[in-house]
Formats: structure tokens, C-alpha cells, sequence
């Protein structure tokens, strides 16, 4: 039997993969003639062959059809959100009237802190993790000033133990008890974007839940990449993006997720558009705004066709694959990359993404410990596409639909130097 280290065992898994034919549905970018090991799926997914298709049948009804493919075209424009509904709905965790596809990532979380960050009396602190995205802490700390109150004050980090990169769940569920009299909300991303972390999402809320505290979450590393159960962890709300881990595109659309027990809840502030109506009256014109009960209550404009249909074309090879065979993969395929680099042993470098796999999904963030940039930018020449976060971190993630082992092989070796 060949060693784990050899690119003759890395191909040997890449021949018993089941996954392995959903690498020809994805154009994989080239240089030189030559294909990219193209390991920034966290950052842009790639593009799913099927998109031109999918998109050119919008256009094509645009063209013959005019305004009347809001009803008549292939796939009615009316209608055009209901069909991620099932796919959505299985990737979060969610009943079906708990999601809907629209908008942008922080578009949809200013939108639903309007409605779930509702600050009163003592309880006006948003608990975050220290070294949040930055969009997420901007839109939290202006949500505070919207109520008049001081993000200095208001919000609290929780920071990681000295001499460590993750936090542990034990010192997030701590400060919610420490804090519970004065949290009108919790604000996490599932999986942290620097470090990779995937954090106990089902302990947290469980502690929230004590108190009466709201749980909001930011899914963009974390939807298509790691199992979710937004519904059966009573989650309040969250959101995501589709550009990552779910391949549809640069700046492709948004979605959120509203817990059910909101669903009716028609006294929550929010912000209003004709696309949340009741859709049995929304052509009539009322002059009063009535939100659909769940999720598209949440709606302000109509769908936008054509980004929705490069993320549908996506979202079909998600329904294909099932996430269980793609989470499968991406822990033998991340595993195995950790396990090499461990192997080759690089004094320079240091993972700083939890080992367990419980903790991670398919990203490794590498310490560089000394030469960082002159690092990054020879793996860059050596053909591999990654991406590099201040002040020393390489971000590499092997996405399950289309990198291969011999991919994560070739690129320990150039990482390493062997």
C-alpha cells in the first residue's frame, strides 16, 4: 500500500471518490495553458457550466415574451423565488416558509436588525466574536447609533484565551450568563472567516434560549459548507451569501432565514416593499402594507432573474450531490491537506483552524510565522489561487464539488518547499 505522502495515494483517492465526475460541471480557471489549483472557494466559488444555460433561458423569454415572462416565461418571474425554496430549506435546516432567496448578505442583516435588535431598558448589549468580518460589526455598531445608543457601550467581543486563535464554547456560553441581564442579542457568524472555526451553534443557542436572548447569524462561510439546523436549533434569524461555498456567482443574491415562531409576528418592526405583500393581493395595489406570514414577509423588491438564475443553476448541483456526500469529502479532503502539511512539518508555518472536525469545515487558515508575502506570492506564481489576510495568514479552502486530492497533494508540496 502506497504512503499517505505520495501523489500516487492522493490519486488512488481521487479514483474511489464518488464526487469526483461534479468537477467537469464547473469551468476550473487556467494560466498559461495550464489549469490553477484553485483552493478560494471561500472567497468566490466557481462557475457551474450550467449558468450560461440558465441564464440565456431568461434571456431568451426577456426577449420574446417582454413583461408578460413575468407569468408566462419558462420559469415565472412572479413566482421566481419559490424555486430555491426546497433546496434553501435543506442546506440551512429550515421549514420551507423559514427562507427565502433575496437581496445581498448585509443588505438582509441591516433588515433584520431593524426587526430582532430591539434594545430596552438594561438589555441593550450585542454579544460578538472578537475579530468579527468587518461588515457584520459595521452594520451591528450602526444599528446601535440608529437607537441612539454607544457601540462602544453596547457592544461586547468575546475574545479568545491568550496564546490561542479559537474561541471555546465553554467562554462564549460564560459571558451570556455574565451578560444576560444586559444582551438584547447575539450576533455570530457560524463559521468564523479568518480562522475557519465552525463554532457549537446548537450550545449557543441553547443558552440564548434560557434567557430569552435573540440568536442572529451570518452563514456566509458556513451555508454549503458544513451541516446546518437553523429550525431544530431555534435559531431566531440569519443570513448568507451565494458567491462562496454555493457557487453562484460574484455578488450573487442573498437569503435569509426567520424562525417560524416569528412567522405571524406582524408587530416587528421592519422595513417594507410591494415583494413582502400578501402575494393574493399585491396587483391589486392596497394601500396599506400586509406582510406575508414567515420569511418572504421580509421580501422589499421583486426578484432579481438573472443573478437568481445563476445561483439556481448552482443550487441544482447541490441538490444532486447532497450535502452529506459533499461534507463527507470536504473532511477527507481538508483532513488529508492537514495531514500532509503536518507530515512535511514547516517550521515557518502554523494551522490556526481547530483540528477536530467538528470545529472546521473544508478551510485551513496557515500561520505564516516569517515571510508571509514573499510565501504567498511564490504559491501565487506556482499556479495555486488562495488568498491572504492581515497580518500573516494564507486562506485555503478544497471545495468538495471540484478539487481533487491530487490538487491538495501538489499543493502541500509547493506550500512546504519539498
Amino acid at each position: 500500500m502506497e504512503p499517505f505522502y505520495t501523489r500516487r495515494y492522493a490519486r488512488a483517492l481521487d479514483a474511489r471518490d464518488p464526487l469526483r465526475a461534479y468537477r467537469k460541471l464547473f469551468h476550473i480557471p487556467k494560466a498559461k495553458g495550464k489549469q490553477l489549483i484553485y483552493l478560494c472557494g471561500n472567497s468566490l466559488g466557481l462557475q457551474p457550466k450550467s449558468v450560461s444555460k440558465y441564464i440565456n433561458t431568461e434571456l431568451n423569454d426577456w426577449k420574446n415574451l417582454g413583461v408578460e415572462g413575468h407569468l408566462r416565461a419558462k420559469n415565472p418571474w412572479y413566482y421566481y423565488h419559490h424555486f430555491f425554496t426546497d433546496s434553501i430549506a435543506r442546506l440551512v435546516g429550515a421549514k420551507k416558509d423559514e427562507v427565502v432567496v433575496m437581496n445581498q448578505l448585509t443588505v438582509n442583516l441591516n433588515l433584520l436588525l431593524i426587526s430582532f435588535y430591539r434594545p430596552a431598558g438594561r438589555k441593550v448589549k450585542v454579544l460578538m466574536q472578537a475579530h468579527e468580518f468587518p461588515s457584520d460589526y459595521y452594520a451591528v455598531e450602526q444599528q446601535i447609533k440608529f437607537h441612539g445608543l454607544n457601540p462602544n457601550e453596547c457592544i461586547v467581543e468575546v475574545q479568545p484565551r491568550p496564546g490561542e486563535f479559537t474561541l471555546r464554547t465553554e467562554d462564549i456560553i460564560r459571558k451570556i450568563d455574565e451578560l444576560h441581564e444586559e444582551l438584547a442579542l447575539v450576533m455570530f457568524s457560524a463559521v468564523n472567516y479568518y480562522t475557519g472555526q465552525l463554532f457549537e451553534i446548537q450550545k449557543i443557542s441553547e443558552a440564548c434560549c434560557r434567557y430569552g436572548i435573540v440568536l442572529g447569524l451570518d452563514l456566509a462561510h458556513a451555508i454549503g459548507n458544513v451541516p446546518l439546523k437553523l429550525h431544530d436549533w431555534n435559531v431566531d434569524f440569519a443570513t448568507w451569501c451565494s458567491y462562496k461555498y454555493l457557487n453562484s456567482g460574484p455578488g450573487g443574491v442573498s437569503g435569509i432565514f426567520v424562525n417560524r415562531y416569528h412567522a405571524k409576528n406582524f408587530d416587528l418592526p421592519r422595513l417594507a416593499g410591494w415583494w413582502g405583500n400578501d402575494e393574493k393581493t399585491r396587483f391589486t395595489m392596497p394601500k396599506h402594507f400586509v406582510p406575508q406570514p414567515g420569511a418572504a414577509g421580509w421580501q422589499l423588491s421583486n426578484a432579481p432573474v438573472l443573478s437568481m438564475a445563476a445561483h439556481r443553476a448552482a443550487l441544482d448541483i447541490f441538490d444532486r450531490a447532497g450535502m452529506k456526500a459533499i461534507r463527507e469529502k470536504s473532511l477527507r479532503l481538508t483532513g488529508y491537506l492537514r495531514r500532509l502539511i503536518e507530515h512535511l512539518n514547516p517550521q515557518h508555518l502554523q494551522i490556526i483552524t481547530p483540528p477536530n472536525p467538528q470545529e472546521h469545515g473544508a478551510q485551513l487558515s496557515i500561520r505564516t510565522l516569517r515571510n508571509g508575502k514573499a510565501l504567498f506570492k511564490k504559491i501565487t506564481q506556482a499556479g495555486v489561487v488562495a488568498d491572504w489576510r492581515e497580518p500573516d495568514v494564507i486562506r485555503v479552502a478544497p471545495a468538495p464539488l471540484y478539487n481533487t486530492y491530487e490538487e491538495v497533494w501538489r499543493f502541500a508540496q509547493i506550500l512546504c518547499g519539498a
